[in-house]
């Protein structure tokens, strides 16, 4: 039996401690690193509850329970330091990014534990793709933030509709990486083809205009 609450503690511990050594931007990218780890405890606890509530076996629950709770999940440390800090949206991307990040690690924490850690070539590939996964349904939303935040109309609509590709995105992902052989890989592999193709047309120089936001 795995204990996924025990896990959190470990790992948390160590980097809530560098909280209190940590200064300026440092600290907040921990912070925000602790947050992702955090609510992807509370989002297997909310999953899980879930597919009890409707009688959803686990591979239902990965596929259609899952990909809606993780990346709402995701959002609300974002969004609770937006509407409480207003913080620059310039220097944002990496704190939205860092919860995914957190996210991801400690769900591959808990696929270790489970799975275990004899087939390294598995789990290279499963924790590449799950982490670039989860960094660029967050970097849709950090996108999101950065264009559509200076009007409540847009606003509203517009991250409704960025979370709701997200999760599309998440699901996809679900859906390939479940099935075996050729499906799974091809699975694994697309968010790592999105990354290269994120970071050519940054490398280009296709990025969001933050002035043009202000």
């Amino acid at each position: 039996m795995n204990y996924i609450e025990n896990i959190y503690v470990c790992l948390m511990a160590p980097l809530l401690i560098t909280v209190f050594c940590l200064h300026g931007r440092g600290r907040r990218l921990t912070i925000f690193l602790l947050c992702g780890m955090t609510v992807c405890l509370l989002s297997s606890y909310i999953s899980t509850f879930l597919a009890a509530v409707y009688g959803a076996n686990m591979l239902t629950a990965s596929l259609e329970i899952s990909p809606l709770v993780e990346e709402v999940m995701k959002f609300l440390p974002v969004l609770f330091y937006l509407l409480v800090f207003e913080p620059d949206r310039k220097n944002l991307f990496d704190e939205v990014l860092m919860v995914s990040v957190g996210f991801a690690t400690f769900e591959n924490a808990c696929i270790l534990t489970q799975s275990g850690a004899d087939d390294i070539q598995f789990l290279l590939i499963r924790g590449f793709g799950t982490g670039a996964m989860h960094v660029i349904c967050g970097a849709v939303v950090a996108f999101g933030i950065v264009f559509l935040w200076d009007r409540l109309w847009i606003r509203s609509v517009g991250t409704i509709g960025l979370l709701s590709g997200a999760m599309v995105y998440h699901g996809i992902y679900n859906i390939l990486v479940s099935q075996t052989g050729a499906a799974a890989l091809i699975g694994y592999f697309i968010p790592l083809g999105t990354v290269v193709l994120f970071l050519a047309l940054r490398h280009t120089g296709t990025k969001p205009d933050l002035q043009a936001t202000e």
